[in-house]
């Protein structure tokens, strides 16, 4: 078979299974799941796996993550058999959605630790997972002309588990997901607020190393009225933050980092002055070397700083997460497919930025590469990203207001199947 007939084969099986990846993901999106919490969003995927006959099934992986193996029938030539991997993360956020759409979400997850909370998929993460399942049948239509095997990851709790519990991509990767098959290639796309159909690609480090933070400050619990007697925690916790903000100017300028805090646990009252008061952030650095510096200067800062009011600071780091990098081997490979997909104009070059995706784990340990992929209506001129006049605007992943375009989903699927079969005909 040529490479145009099994082009135009993977495109019409896009286009059947078109309307399925539409329902499926508005399906998802009305039924979210917190990370290591997707057991419908797991047994949906199953559901879904088992009707396109793939052959090799594994679900619990790392609590809720499925692993899927489709065999392709055709000739795998003198280099061997390839493995390419097509991943979706299947977790969704403790948002409250005001995106306004019809099949928006309504759930609330009651016993999830700290809660209760509402919950969407605020980040497209139903974008990816209705997507790499449509991805799944498009390329079972073709499986007899496959020159190596496809490997579906279906990845739990890509936005953190809760502290305490493991979760993510390196659970996968302990819990032996990957020791019987071996990618060759793990592919990924995260949709974004780029104008619809544009693929962003980034040569280096696409997304930052990241790790969570946790300090917990000590002090003396004492009555509000009589502060003097005890050691109040609260000024303590206040001067990390602000100090915190400084710790940028430490590090050469032109290496992104950030140190935010988003959290404040205490144990106090309205007229009681705890004793501990916890506070919960995120380190990011795009260059994964900086990170150890940067934990070491905020350690620095979060002790020192408690000592001087007579309080005592404890600084730990949690959920390590190395930085996505794109090799130019990786993007020279995959790049000039999708360029044939849809087109060069539509494929732009766009900067490293300080979000994470543990994605990393599975491009660091076999190879492939993590792309963005626009779904808003945005244009980018003179004046950077804006929104489109008399469309639905700008909102950025995480955003209450966060939307995807149904329609810039085919595109999106094309591509899934076509850096996937690229992939194995490179040793035919």
């Amino acid at each position: 078979m040529t490479s145009s007939t099994i082009a135009s084969a993977l495109d019409s099986a896009a286009r059947d299974v078109f309307d399925d990846l539409v329902a499926w993901r508005h399906h998802l999106h009305s039924h979210p799941e917190l990370s290591n919490r997707e057991h419908h969003t797991a047994e949906f995927i199953v559901e879904r796996l088992r009707d396109a006959g793939i052959d090799e099934i594994r679900s619990g992986i790392a609590g809720t993550g499925v692993v899927a193996i489709l065999r392709g029938g055709g000739d795998s030539g003198s280099g061997g058999k390839r493995l390419a991997a097509l991943r979706a993360d299947i977790d969704a956020l403790p948002v409250k959605e005001t995106s306004g759409v019809d099949f928006a979400s309504t759930v609330v997850d009651k016993d999830y630790p700290g809660g209760p909370f509402p919950v969407a998929h605020a980040c497209g993460h139903d974008c990816h997972t209705a997507t790499v399942l449509a991805a799944a049948h498009v390329l079972a239509s073709v499986r007899d002309r496959l020159p190596g095997d496809v490997m579906f990851i279906f990845q739990p709790a890509e936005e953190g588990a809760p502290v305490g519990e493991s979760g993510g991509a390196q659970a996968m990767v302990d819990d032996n997901a990957f020791t019987d098959h071996t990618p060759t290639m793990v592919f990924g796309m995260h949709v974004v607020p780029l104008p619809i159909g544009m693929v962003g690609v980034h040569v280096g480090n696409q997304y930052a190393a990241s790790c969570m933070i946790k300090i917990s400050v000590e002090g003396k619990q004492v009555h509000g009225s009589t502060p003097w007697m005890g050691i109040d925690p609260y000024p303590v916790a206040a001067e990390i933050i602000s100090g915190s903000a400084q710790i940028y100017r430490q590090v050469p300028a032109n290496d992104a980092i950030t140190v935010s805090f988003g959290h404040v646990d205490d144990v106090g009252r309205f007229n009681i002055i705890g004793q501990t008061v916890t506070l919960w952030g995120t380190i990011r650095c795009l260059d994964g070397a900086d990170m150890t510096a940067v934990q070491d200067k905020l350690r620095r800062l979060a002790e020192n700083t408690a000592a001087a009011y007579g309080a005592s600071a404890t600084v730990e780091y949690l959920q390590d997460v190395p930085p996505v990098v794109n090799t130019p081997e990786w993007v020279n490979r995959i790049r000039p497919v999708i360029d044939d997909v849809i087109g060069k104009e539509r494929v732009v070059d766009v900067p490293g930025a300080l979000g994470y995706d543990d994605v990393s784990v599975f491009v660091r340990d076999f190879g492939g590469a993590y792309f963005t992929y626009g779904v808003q209506d945005a244009q980018v001129s003179g004046k950077g990203l804006t929104p489109t006049p008399g469309g639905r605007g700008l909102a950025s992943n995480h955003s209450p207001d966060f939307y995807a375009d149904d329609d810039s989903l085919l595109d999106y699927l094309r591509i899934f199947v076509h850096v996937a079969y690229a992939h194995l005909a490179e040793s035919s």
